[in-house]
């Protein structure tokens, strides 16, 4: 029986590729067809086919290779957007959603090909309310340029990823970063969405114009949305909660004998209810050196992985993970959000060294499923983009990813928004092909 099986994967495989072969001749006649139609949605300044521009918009800042589109499109607001994203669907045509690049995932490769649609160009702060605590932003306002919009009004927005990521791909990611503790991630900040379907439909996840605190009204279509990598659609607006500036902020740096001892101190600091923003564990010295190292080898790449663990077995985590690197013979730093049990390790890795890569990627595994066994998460705030697939049906089980299939074929029956991200295959014959 397990040879029957066997011959027939082979046999799947094989037909498998050679549809592909025929699919991505077809697509490229697709693309050829639909230019004119695209030209005249965004102007001719809108569409691209430059292969520097294409290889831009084919790569984010992981170690994951360059994946180029087959043309990138510029819309100016969300009726281009929609206008673009129902001649892709009329054509069968792959839609990749491009924010600023700065994931860690290879969210934004296109790995079957397609229509990469840049969003720079939507760059408008729409509506401000300081009364009420919340903003409307396009997606190519940034982190940096919203907060520098809202100077003057006393407020700011404090979710930092630590890059200047669109505040629209912050949402697609659920970004997070070292103000967590306080302030929350992306899922907790985020009050609505505009989202262009793969279609060209546009909701609005909690009703058109609506912005409450809080709502008990439906299904969380929202949080559906944050977190989906434009997988399910294209978010162009976003609705964000924000926070009144402190009036002072004191930093310091302390000393502790372990990590054990660092981690106790957070908890008893957080039981106490210390208005405390950032909590973070760095190995300093070694931080300035792979930095330094970086900047002197400009041909190594820098691999960065996450995981998340209940607080109280960060310090185990963090105590193996150590052991590990060395064991591993690979060289970096561990830089961890010790309120929220999130850390990152940052290698340098020699592009030309596959065995190092190997080393590299086996070692990423490891630290993921030992995440897991601790009850933890694969990627705290990275993403999964291409990198994490198989990890994360570890860690929700095959039911879980049943049902993120059928939310995706519902929304995406073509399978045409960002294909081949978070998740491995669809139920049926249908198949996402791995990276």
């Amino acid at each position: 029986m397990a040879s029957d099986v066997f011959v027939l994967l082979k046999t799947y495989n094989n037909s498998t590729k050679v549809d592909l072969t025929h699919d991505l001749s077809a697509q490229r006649a697709a693309v050829d067809r639909v230019l004119s139609a695209f030209r005249s949605i965004c102007g001719p300044d809108g569409v691209s086919l430059g292969e520097a521009v294409r290889e831009q918009h084919g790569k984010d800042e992981s170690v994951h290779k360059c994946r180029p589109p087959d043309v990138v499109v510029f819309p100016r607001c969300v009726e281009e957007v929609s206008a673009l994203a129902k001649v892709c669907h009329d054509h069968n045509l792959p839609i990749i959603p491009f924010g600023t690049g700065t994931g860690l995932e290879g969210g934004v490769g296109a790995v079957k090909g397609g229509v990469c649609f840049s969003l720079r160009n939507m760059d408008q702060v729409l509506d401000l309310h300081p009364e009420d605590f919340d903003v409307t932003v396009e997606p190519g306002v940034t982190r940096k340029a919203l907060n520098a919009y809202l100077r003057d009004t006393g407020l700011w927005f404090p979710v930092d990823p630590g890059a200047d990521a669109s505040l629209c791909g912050m949402a697609a990611t659920s970004a997070s970063g070292t103000n967590a503790v306080r302030y929350g991630t992306m899922r907790e900040n985020t009050l609505n969405l505009e989202v262009v379907l793969s279609d060209g439909r546009i909701i609005h996840t909690a009703g058109k114009g609506r912005r409450p605190r809080k709502t008990s009204a439906g299904y969380n279509l929202t949080n559906l949305f944050v977190g989906s990598e434009g997988t399910l659609g294209i978010i162009t607006k976003t609705t964000l909660r924000l926070y009144g500036i402190p009036e002072a902020m004191v930093s310091a740096v302390c000393s502790f004998p372990s990590i054990q001892a660092a981690v106790d101190s957070t908890v008893q600091i957080l039981q106490a209810g210390v208005p405390i923003a950032r909590i973070g564990e760095e190995e300093r010295e070694k931080l300035k050196i792979i930095c330094d190292f970086k900047n002197s080898c400009e041909n190594h790449d820098a691999y960065s992985t996450d995981v998340c663990v209940p607080l109280s077995r960060l310090p185990q985590i963090i105590v193996e993970t150590k052991e590990d690197l060395l064991e591993s013979r690979l060289t970096g730093p561990i830089a961890g959000h010790v309120g929220d049990g999130n850390f990152h390790c940052l290698m340098v890795v020699d592009p030309n060294d596959p065995d190092e890569q190997h080393r590299v990627h086996l070692f990423a595994e490891r630290l993921a499923r030992r995440a897991l066994a601790m009850g933890g998460t694969c990627t705290g705030e990275h993403g999964v983009g291409l990198g994490k697939r198989v990890l994360l049906q570890e860690e929700v089980g095959p039911l879980a990813i049943q049902v993120m299939q059928g939310l995706k074929e519902t929304l995406d029956p073509k399978n045409l928004m960002n294909p081949g991200k978070i998740l491995l295959g669809l139920k049926g014959k249908r198949l996402f092909l791995g990276v």
